[in-house]
């Protein structure tokens, strides 16, 4: 039988196999990145070392430079996906190490721009919405409220500090209140400013939940120290005195007193707001508690009144 050795020889040797080998070396030859390093580090490198490093040479000059050969990281060519190969000398010998591509630095930088926005109970294509895609329709409301909005973001983007005052979107139902902060969300997530956007009505019935399981504390602190808050349908829900003033109460007076900035949507103006929160789920009126809780919405946010058609009626 013949040794492994020889055998190997003997195939190295062939014509066929010597002719492929030069062939693939003067491939990788061409390669203009190849080139360019050869080149760079002649000083170093001669034609033994070469030789001896073809398979890096080749390994580098096969893949996908600058996402060249691939539309996406799931569609990346290379031994490593999402990475891409560089030249390099280690211990007198052509090496590659792999760094990131373009590809997958986009990937994780919108990873990390999705992580900005916190939602709990918020619709989806709320969570998806853009400024630029809202429509005006030529009504002076809604042209007020994104341009509200916009100045939000440029107080921040010429100070770098949030103003302390977010706003109260009010009016009739579907007429894009909740899309408004939405597409603020997201254009601050861009900033890397974090937000968290809550539906109240379920939040609310969450935190009654909350008590069972012992996570009170945990979710209103949470909920309280967010960079920027929204707070979607305020007043919707049926209000309990407890959620009116251990819960909605807690988090806005910690708000007020930080001055960090809170938006709210709501289909009740700020006088319609009070009396809603005046009753509470008993029928008992509490107007002096009441005041105090509108006396933080006021303090940490300006008034917006909304209008249009609705957008749900087909």
């Amino acid at each position: 039988m013949e040794r492994i050795g020889d055998t190997l020889n003997r195939v190295v040797k062939a014509p066929a196999f010597a002719e492929r080998y030069e062939e693939m070396r003067q491939e990788i030859m061409k390669n203009t990145g190849v080139q360019n390093f050869l080149t760079e580090y002649s000083s170093e490198i001669n034609g033994e070392i070469v030789e001896r490093s073809l398979g890096k040479l080749y390994e580098y000059s096969t893949a996908s430079h600058k996402c060249d050969k691939c539309t996406n990281q799931t569609d990346c060519i290379n031994l490593l996906k999402g990475f891409e190969p560089n030249l390099i000398i280690i211990n007198g010998l052509i090496d590659v190490e792999y760094k990131k591509c373009p590809n997958k630095l986009m990937a994780e930088e919108q990873r990390d721009i999705s992580r900005m926005v916190e939602s709990m109970h918020m619709q989806k294509d709320v969570m998806e919405a853009q400024l630029q895609n809202i429509d005006m329709y030529f009504d002076d409301t809604r042209v007020e409220a994104v341009r509200s909005a916009k100045d939000f973001l440029n107080v921040y983007d010429a100070t770098g500090k949030l103003p302390e005052r977010g706003l109260y979107i009010y009016g009739p139902f579907g007429i894009g209140k909740s899309f408004i902060l939405g597409a603020l969300a997201n254009e601050l997530a861009q900033r890397r400013v974090r937000t968290v956007a809550i539906y109240v009505p379920e939040f609310l019935r969450d935190m009654k939940q909350s008590i069972q399981d012992q996570t009170l504390n945990e979710k209103i602190d949470f909920v309280k120290r967010a960079q920027v808050l929204m707070l979607d349908d305020f007043g919707a829900e049926t209000m309990s005195a407890w959620t009116r003033d251990e819960v909605l109460g807690t988090v806005l007076q910690y708000r007020m007193a930080e001055k960090l900035p809170t938006f709210f949507t709501s289909n009740l103006s700020y006088g319609e707001l009070e009396h809603h929160l005046t009753y509470s789920q008993r029928g008992e009126k509490e107007s002096v508690k009441a005041a105090r809780l509108m006396e933080r919405i006021r303090t940490v946010s300006t008034p917006i009144k909304l209008m249009g058609k609705n957008r749900r009626d087909k």
